[in-house]
């Protein structure tokens, strides 16, 4: 039974990957026809599908269990550049706008509600995030994960969700409530790119972390990690202040007071 859990659980990310790239090109192609869907949104969520196969696929899974700098790439794109592909996709705007209007107040009033908003909020997806990665590396988990294959599938199901509601709640174009300021989700980001930094060093180090691996692997995965996250971090900041839009300063309305010897 936990076999077979742990085998729908590894195949579970890939169904859904393609039935989500499936069910969001139908969409985007009726919704075009309709008011319009940007082109630019349509490739980024498809291209986000695609990296979600490709980095759960048995060619990649089979490098990942034999070579750590493999479970590094694996990370990468299953955590962090998938999910920023599929949020600057907004596909909860094109949920939106295709279901039924009862249907769509209802998911209306859900992202508004108590839920949503603690969900856009940035601090629970860092702790789910950047926590997770330190929960992986610096406790016994990772080497569990090695050796048990539900333990496994877990962990990928927790990397794919985390950087989605991470990435959503830095970036994401799609509507939420009560959503942070550019300057708390800044914050929370630079958060993340030290917790990253830090356990990026200390996989190369060896130092502290929980991981049995050799140390060329060890190296070269902290080094992936380090630089890959790097840039995928700045790929965020760049979408955060995409959306920034600076608050329109209002005009002065009062007439300039003229001195007494004005002409």
């Amino acid at each position: 039974m936990t076999d077979l859990l742990a085998q729908l659980l590894g195949w579970a990310p890939l169904l859904l990957a393609g039935l989500a790239g499936t069910a969001y090109a139908w969409g985007a192609a009726l919704e075009r026809e309709r008011r319009g869907w940007p082109a630019r949104r349509t490739a980024s969520f498809l291209a986000g599908t695609t990296l979600v196969v490709l980095a759960l696929s048995p060619d990649v899974d089979a490098w990942a269990d034999r070579d750590f700098a493999g479970h590094a790439a694996q990370h990468l794109l299953l955590a962090m550049l998938a999910p920023l592909l599929l949020v600057l996709g907004a596909p909860t705007t094109l949920l939106l706008r295709r279901l039924p209007h009862r249907a769509a107040r209802r998911l209306g009033r859900l992202l508004h509600g108590p839920v949503g908003r603690a969900l856009a909020h940035p601090v629970p997806a860092l702790a789910l995030s950047s926590g997770g990665l330190v929960v992986l590396y610096l406790t016994p988990l990772y080497e569990l994960s090695t050796r048990h294959d539900l333990v496994h599938a877990l962990v990928h199901v927790h990397l794919l969700a985390a950087g989605l509601l991470f990435t959503w709640a830095i970036a994401g174009p799609d509507p939420a409530a009560g959503r942070a300021s550019v300057r708390a989700r800044l914050v929370a980001l630079g958060v993340a790119v030290a917790v990253h930094a830090t356990l990026s060093q200390l996989l190369h180090a060896g130092v502290l972390v929980r991981v049995d691996e050799p140390a060329q692997e060890m190296r070269a995965a902290g080094s992936l990690m380090y630089f890959g996250g790097d840039l995928i971090e700045l790929l965020l900041a760049l979408a955060l202040l995409a959306t920034w839009r600076p608050a329109p300063r209002r005009a002065d309305t009062q007439v300039p007071h003229r001195s007494a010897g004005a002409v």
